[in-house]
């Protein structure tokens, strides 16, 4: 590929840092590895985004932003408000078939463990990603739960994170398939309330 042919260099940090740093560390990769990576120099990360740890956030809000589109579609593909509030797995299932990220789990649950403390741009994006799972599916689960809704959403989202978790350890073989199971399964209890 020629220079004239190749992605912008802003671009290519951003591609550099999503296939690198949410699979093998935000810490643990030196800076030196992502500008290799991207083919650019240390002037051009610090020109676009100042330092490493912006790269990270942006790189993050970029995956934010792709995720809700995925659970937007989804949602308004449901049929029922079952369906709607397990879509949070159907979207699981689009984004990791759609978009290609090479991590093998979270981004947002592999920087939450790498950095707990942090409270700058990357903390943002972290909470806005907590507050997006928590606020939605309080909302989705008002139809199926009521006044209990908090009590379901809260038991979905143990049900997604633990999906999340199990591509980690490699079992089970169809982490979302059994993440969906246990998450309609605590949805029928709230419906015979």
């Amino acid at each position: 590929m020629t220079t004239d042919q190749r992605a912008p260099a802003r671009a290519r940090l951003l591609e550099a840092a999503d296939r690198v740093l949410f699979d093998r560390g935000i810490r643990g990769t030196p800076v030196d590895e992502l500008l290799h990576e991207a083919r650019v120099s240390t002037a051009t990360l610090y020109t676009h985004f100042g330092s490493k740890d912006a790269l990270v956030a942006e790189a993050l809000r970029m995956r934010l932003a792709e995720w809700r589109t995925a659970w937007d579609r989804c949602i308004i593909a449901a049929t029922d408000d079952l369906e709607r509030l397990l879509a949070v797995f159907d979207a699981l299932a689009t984004y990791r078939s759609e978009q290609h990220h090479p991590a093998r789990w979270c981004a947002f649950l592999a920087a939450a463990a790498e950095l707990p403390a942090t409270t700058d741009a990357i903390g943002e994006v972290l909470a806005a990603d907590t507050a997006l799972l928590a606020d939605r599916l309080v909302h989705l689960s008002r139809p199926l739960a009521g006044q209990r809704a908090h009590d379901l959403a809260d038991e979905v989202l143990i049900a997604y994170s633990g999906t999340l978790a199990a591509f980690l350890r490699g079992a089970p073989a169809e982490p979302i398939e059994a993440g969906r199971r246990l998450a309609r399964s605590a949805a029928g209890a709230y419906r015979r309330e």
